[in-house]
């Protein structure tokens, strides 16, 4: 079940009504038959994966709980292998295979790789991620083994982060299906305010650069110069928009329910280098490697050149988390070499910032490191949206073919967009930038809520109005971070 869907708006309501009309003993069971309900429209097969995966890290957890430390470490690795096997079966065996398949061709051996005909189940590679965190940290005593099975099914099918995120620890989600959440009206308007903020992102926003932004990179070959950079800059913002979108709504269904999530997103565009980017974009995952990667493999504890691998190698399996294709692979590496190289230079460019800004703080010197910075993802994310390396490269080599009159607008006589389309995708991001800079001096949530009444439901009627009107229905517009 989709958030920006009507399914979704008739579930919702109904839920709610329900949540704070039982008691809270029953609750437990309201919300676990709820989340099956909710994955169970993606494909209802997939329910017996998720059923799968909560039984067997149950069921570690517990033998670890009743084990010395000393003697956990083959319940550790089994729940890695059993986690990671899953994910590699449903999400990388086909690749790999396809993979080895083309490396024996090119040394003259020709031998078919066994495939296998599985789709990937959406979430997949959320949950997976969540419950490995919950094996690791039961293993090193961070967290306790939940003892009751339907909590701890609660926790890994809770229906707002299930499909894509935010990855929640144990130690921070577990605790709040144990506690009594009574109706509570702040809570309920921030949430109901975050669900409306995170549609407009995704249906107006994300939805509408995406016509131009599909145009353009599933046809490279009648593109180029302008049109591609456009594009290029567009999906920086749709991805932003559709993703950060997804955990507003993700964390605004969770707080009308009484129930905190992780934040995801913090402002990343108005990054100043990438290592704060990075600090500022999908949070949960970009602390989830650090944690259970980074610092295993020796973190900054280490040489230098080792600290420089351990940086390279986490990007790198980072990058293929994202997808089962080499172009992720190479965004991965690509931001582990820019993070290498920022490193490499910093004392360079404290120097040179010294000389052309004494004022650090001038407004100049900021704008300047945030273009850079988002000048740099903005290029790695090509091979995170081409549908091949090739086409990455075929833009790469031509986004710089710049004809005179050439606006981004039409190419070879035919409109990309409309000139209506585009001075409206130009305005929406003005808005959201706007609305960005306004949440960088204080919480919106707060500030919107403490606006007079008929202010307030002014903003939320042109709100409403705008996914109405502008939202793209009638053809099914799933989330990016759904394929992940």
């Amino acid at each position: 079940m989709l958030f920006n869907s009507f399914q979704f708006a008739i579930f919702f309501p109904v839920l709610i009504g329900l949540y704070y009309l039982i008691p809270h003993r029953y609750r437990w069971l309201l919300l676990l038959i709820s989340s099956y309900f909710f994955y169970s429209f993606a494909k209802v097969e997939y329910i017996f994966i998720l059923m799968g995966s909560t039984l067997v890290n149950y069921t570690l957890g517990r033998l670890m709980a009743g084990t010395p430390k000393e003697k956990r470490k083959p319940y550790m690795w089994a729940g890695v292998f059993l986690n990671i096997g899953t994910l590699f079966l449903f999400k990388y065996f086909n690749f790999f295979s396809k993979s080895a398949t083309s490396l024996l061709g090119t040394l003259n051996i020709h031998q078919d790789v066994p495939m296998f005909e599985l789709l990937l189940p959406v979430g997949i590679s959320f949950y997976t991620f969540q419950s490995l965190a919950y094996i690791l940290d039961v293993y090193n005593d961070k967290v306790p083994a939940e003892r009751k099975l339907h909590m701890f099914a609660l926790f890994t099918a809770f229906f707002p982060p299930l499909l894509s995120g935010p990855i929640n620890r144990a130690r921070d989600l577990m605790p709040q299906f144990k506690q009594p959440h009574a109706f509570d009206y702040r809570n309920v308007t921030q949430g109901l305010r975050l669900i409306l903020w995170g549609l407009v992102k995704k249906m107006v926003i994300a939805d509408n650069l995406a016509v131009y932004v599909n145009r353009v990179y599933n046809h490279v070959g009648d593109y180029q110069g302008i049109a591609l950079i456009i594009a290029t800059l567009f999906y920086t913002v749709q991805i932003y928009c559709d993703f950060s979108g997804y955990t507003d709504m993700a964390r605004g269904s969770a707080r009308v329910l009484g129930y905190d999530l992780m934040e995801n997103f913090r402002h990343p565009c108005f990054s100043r280098s990438l290592h704060e980017f990075w600090q500022r974009w999908h949070i949960s995952l970009s602390t989830w490697f650090r944690d259970y990667v980074y610092i295993p493999l020796g973190g900054n504890r280490v040489t230098k050149w080792r600290w420089r691998y351990n940086i390279f190698i986490t990007f790198m399996v980072s990058g293929l988390w994202h997808g089962a294709n080499w172009t992720f692979v190479i965004w991965g590496a690509l931001h582990g070499l820019i993070l290498i190289l920022e490193n490499v230079t910093r004392h360079f460019q404290r120097r040179l910032a010294d000389r052309l800004f004494p004022n650090k703080a001038s407004k100049l010197n900021q704008g300047i490191q945030v273009a850079i910075t988002m000048c740099m993802v903005s290029f790695a994310w090509i091979f995170f949206r081409a549908n091949s390396i090739s086409d990455a490269f075929t833009i790469i080599r031509k986004m710089f073919l710049i004809d005179i009159g050439d606006f981004g607008l039409k190419q070879s006589g035919i409109n990309i967009v409309s000139i209506p389309q585009f001075v409206f995708l130009l305005a929406m991001i003005v808005l959201l930038f706007s609305v960005e800079m306004w949440e960088r001096r204080g919480w919106v949530q707060e500030q919107v809520g403490n606006l007079p009444l008929t202010v307030r439901w002014t903003i939320y009627t042109v709100a409403c109005w705008s996914v109405l009107i502008s939202g793209i229905f009638g053809v099914k517009q799933e989330f990016i971070y759904f394929q992940f």
